[in-house]
């Protein structure tokens, strides 16, 4: 798949299935809706569509990466039904919880992303340490997308931005790339403008997808930092989180 038609794929895929699930409310309309950090109530429909359309579109690339983003979104998807009433978050209150025998949708977020990730690095890559640092990078941008999802427009903007300098890229790696800036351009608009939220599962998907572009397009040293960023970016999540808000 060239870069521009999956970059028409993964856009036009959200927005479609977005305009779809705004059709049809499955559940009913209240189950779609949400308070933001303002007080303003905006829909969740662009978290499923761009988690969809971003996984549809990615596997047409290559299966394992939409695999990867798949998994990403629906795991993202339970945390934000399961977990929508938890104060707690990230790593460290999950895996404490884990540790006193309480399994948190968090917890089950984070190994069933990084199971999937590891996965896909697999597939994607040839050597085992080639293999381990994808797997990383992949559940890593995922991670890293929803640290971001504090405020309207960070996370997608975050993705769209990272990923725009893959498109320069030929193979795999620009096809995902666009795949990751398409579905983030489509989500861009109504995010910022406080009518739309990404939530766990859009938010997780688009770092995914991203994650992939950066594993398909890099070598072990590219694979090396983005990796060292990645995990840098979890240890320190409460921060990232905080620049976040303040931008």
């Amino acid at each position: 798949m060239s870069r521009r038609a999956a970059l028409l794929t993964s856009a036009l895929l959200t927005r479609g299935l977005t305009a779809a699930l705004r059709h049809r409310a499955p559940g009913g309309r209240d189950r779609w809706e949400r308070k933001n950090h303002a007080g303003r109530t905006v829909e969740l429909y662009a978290g499923p569509a761009s988690a969809a359309a971003t996984a549809l579109a990615a596997a047409r690339v290559h299966p394992a990466a939409g695999l990867a983003v798949l998994a990403a979104g629906a795991c993202g998807a339970y945390d934000d039904i399961a977990g929508a009433d938890d104060p707690r978050r990230g790593f460290r209150a999950h895996l404490g919880a884990l540790s006193t025998g309480e399994v948190t949708s968090g917890a089950v977020k984070l190994f069933g992303i990084s199971a999937a990730a590891l996965a896909a690095g697999l597939v994607l890559k040839e050597r085992p340490l080639d293999r381990l640092l994808a797997g990383v990078v992949i559940a890593g941008a995922a991670h890293t997308a929803n640290l971001l999802d504090v405020r309207p427009g960070r996370a997608a903007g975050a993705v769209l931005a990272l990923a725009v300098p893959g498109l320069a890229r030929g193979g795999a790696g620009g096809a995902l790339a666009a795949v990751a800036a398409g579905g983030a351009a489509a989500v861009l608009p109504e995010d910022v403008g406080e009518r739309a939220m990404l939530g766990d599962t859009g938010a997780h998907a688009l770092g995914a997808a991203l994650g992939t572009a950066v594993v398909s397009a890099n070598g072990r040293a590219g694979l090396l930092v983005h990796a060292v960023a990645v995990v840098a970016a979890t240890v320190y999540g409460d921060r990232v989180s905080a620049w976040a808000r303040a931008l």
